[in-house]
């Protein structure tokens, strides 16, 4: 030994053995173990019992697992040696190290046994069979049903067509009676022609009509619903055009510069015939207007009384 070691003296206080402090009796703590876990420790001599106890206390189901079962255990072995609780706690985890490992090993066991991959049906027990065949008598029953609904559909979409193409008929049918009756029995020949000459004897022979004077070419329109007989150049009306009405009278234009209609066309009252003009034995651009009853050849009648009992004055 050094000189060093020589020269410290030694302290029998320090070195000597350690002890624990220890409490009053009053101030001893109060065990919480239950009277049953202390009967069972009160027999206790040996830590091999003791483990014994554990293991087997562990493998008859204890809730809690090992760990909870020697835990009065432990804590009533306080104060006693080591060694004995040393002993319980290797003995209580040895049994939880084998007890805990069964699930690990049946769990690896049924993945070593599964072959391939397992699907979200399989893991959930549903079972996917193959699906049933429709007997050909339902299929074709079915199909049948189907056809027969299109057929009524297909019917009813005609139906409703043809319905709706006869109130579309009828509406034009009544618009049109509608229009005919509101479209007047008789009309002016000129709109706005001022009269010039009226029917009667004029420079020693009869005027059998009477002149509308207008500016050239002012439409000439029909005075009644007719059918045009004429419609062209004639004798002292250069051009001129005769119309045959519904109760045999017929009306006459002269001196038109135009004619719009042909022989055998229809016309209504207000239609246009002809543009006014100054041709034939004429003093200056008028309307020569004429009705003749029964026909071309029939008498002359004057046109401001005959329009004036259709509602049309001049």
């Amino acid at each position: 030994m050094t000189q060093l070691h020589h020269d410290r003296p030694l302290d029998l206080e320090r070195t000597s053995r350690p002890t624990l402090p220890t409490r009053r009796p009053e101030e001893a703590r109060r065990s919480d173990t239950p009277p049953a876990a202390r009967a069972r420790l009160a027999g206790v001599a040996d830590p091999a019992d003791l483990t014994g106890r554990a293991e087997a206390a562990a493998r008859s189901g204890i809730t809690g697992g090992p760990a909870a079962a020697v835990t009065p255990l432990l804590r009533r072995l306080r104060g006693r040696r080591a060694v004995h609780v040393a002993a319980a706690l290797v003995g209580a985890s040895a049994l939880g190290l084998v007890t805990a490992g069964e699930p690990v090993a049946r769990a690896r066991e049924t993945r070593a046994g599964t072959a391939g991959p397992v699907s979200v049906a399989q893991e959930l027990g549903l079972h996917a069979g193959a699906p049933a065949a429709v007997p050909d008598a339902e299929a074709a029953a079915r199909l049948g049903e189907l056809a027969a609904d299109r057929t009524v559909r297909e019917a009813g979409r005609t139906a409703a067509a043809a319905a709706q193409a006869e109130a579309d008929r009828v509406a034009a049918e009544a618009d049109r009676l509608a229009a005919e009756a509101a479209r007047p029995e008789a009309v002016l020949p000129v709109e706005g022609g001022r009269l010039t000459s009226g029917f009667g004897s004029r420079w020693g022979t009869l005027h059998a009509g009477i002149d509308l004077a207008a500016p050239m070419r002012t439409p000439e329109y029909a005075a009644m619903d007719g059918i045009v007989l004429e419609a062209g150049p004639a004798s002292g009306y250069g051009l001129a055009v005769y119309v045959r009405h519904a109760n045999g009278d017929v009306t006459v234009y002269g001196h038109m510069d135009e004619v719009l209609v042909t022989p055998g066309q229809v016309v209504r009252a207000g239609d246009t015939i002809a543009l006014l003009g100054n041709r034939g034995q004429s003093t200056g651009p008028h309307l020569h207007f004429e009705v003749r009853r029964g026909g071309p050849g029939g008498e002359p009648v004057d046109p401001v009384a005959y329009l004036r009992e259709r509602g049309v004055g001049i």
